[in-house]
């Protein structure tokens, strides 16, 4: 199977090590192990066997998902590794060659570089920055049709940090149903919403065909615990488990473990994390209202912003020559087909988001 190079984490594997100031980053400040344990009084994981654990994880975990929605069960869910893993599964159980996909970009390269490695159609749909990155219904109408098998978005969205609203996502579902088409919600960043309720509703709640993509990654700021999962009607899970145990057998039994202390106590971990996400938020509101030479539009959730600069320079460029002359790393835009931009990543801590946003507007007044 062909499939084109994975632009985004190509770049980070080469330029993000060398990075002083790393604004690529998609997560909020890890936690470490300590932290976790702070939260379990038992510590009966020191004296777990290491065996393969519960090939498709523990009763424990899979109830602390089933908690993150309204309406799914134990059998609706399927633990991977992390959404990478979960997306991957999704496109090779549901897709076969011919099929038609319509994927909401900008997002994460799975979303259309695995179904064309499949020999799928792919349309891609751009979000507009005058339409505030929300996707434009009249044009979401025009493209999906009756042959349109798979629709695929994020939400909150990465890189540009909308989130669509609740009743949006319900129309979205009516457009869906009016052609029978399968809806894929990348929702690694559901529970990340800085205005109402922090979480959106699940795609996987509100429609038959829908199909919830999370992870411990983002949310649960565990990127180190490579879990995720797959909340979808039974008869696609059973499809999926089918591939999984080909290319998974389980997750690791510490994985597992962590990860269900984390989600039990995500109250916590969230007032930790939102803490962080506004102190973000108002950092780069600060840094907008002097710098002449960028402009976005505000996240309104995620971990993400999308800055559009005003130099006639490709974004590759821009973003090699800030890391080598000031150890500053944003992400190019041309990495995920959108030129003209950067992303940067506002959890990283006060210092880091501080010195990096500095480094990029003492870049732009000298730049051609």
């Amino acid at each position: 199977m062909r499939i084109d190079s994975f632009k985004i984490e190509d770049w980070m594997n080469k330029y993000c090590p060398e990075a002083k100031y790393d604004l690529t980053t998609t997560c909020i400040k890890p936690l470490c192990v300590n932290e976790l344990f702070s939260f379990d009084s038992s510590k009966e994981i020191f004296n777990t066997s290491l065996t393969y654990g519960d090939i498709q994880g523990s009763l424990r975990l899979k109830n602390a998902i089933k908690s993150l929605y309204e309406n799914q069960e134990l059998e609706n869910i399927t633990i991977t590794h992390g959404a990478i893993g979960a997306n991957q599964l999704v496109f090779l159980a549901l897709l076969e060659r011919g099929d038609e996909v319509v994927s909401v970009l900008p997002a994460y390269q799975q979303h259309y570089s695995i179904p064309e490695s499949i020999g799928a159609e792919v349309k891609k749909l751009f979000l507009k920055e005058e339409h505030n990155w929300l996707p434009d219904l009249n044009e979401l109408e025009k493209v999906i049709t009756r042959k349109t098998k798979l629709l695929t978005f994020t939400n909150p969205n990465n890189p540009t940090g909308s989130v669509i609203p609740d009743s949006m996502l319900e129309k979205i579902v009516e457009i869906a149903e009016e052609n029978n088409v399968w809806i894929l919600s990348d929702e690694v960043y559901r529970g990340l919403n800085l205005y109402g309720n922090p979480y959106s509703k699940s795609i996987a709640d509100i429609y038959e065909k829908g199909i919830s993509v999370g992870s411990m990654s983002k949310t649960y700021s565990l990127p180190g615990l490579r879990v995720g999962w797959i909340a979808a009607r039974e008869d696609l899970i059973q499809e999926i488990i089918k591939h999984r145990e080909y290319n998974t057998i389980s997750v690791s039994i510490l994985d597992d473990y962590f990860s269900a202390i984390a989600l039990e106590n995500r109250d916590r971990i969230a007032a930790r994390n939102f803490e962080i996400m506004n102190e973000g938020v108002n950092i780069l509101k600060e840094w907008l209202a002097s710098e002449p030479n960028i402009h976005c539009v505000l996240p309104k959730g995620g971990t993400t912003v999308l800055l559009k600069y005003k130099k006639t320079i490709p974004s590759k460029v821009l973003c090699r020559e800030l890391l080598h002359k000031t150890g500053t790393a944003f992400l190019p835009g041309e990495t995920f087909e959108m030129e003209g931009y950067i992303r940067a990543g506002f959890c990283t801590g006060k210092e880091t988001l501080t010195a990096g946003l500095t480094s990029l507007s003492e870049y732009l007044k000298t730049s051609v």
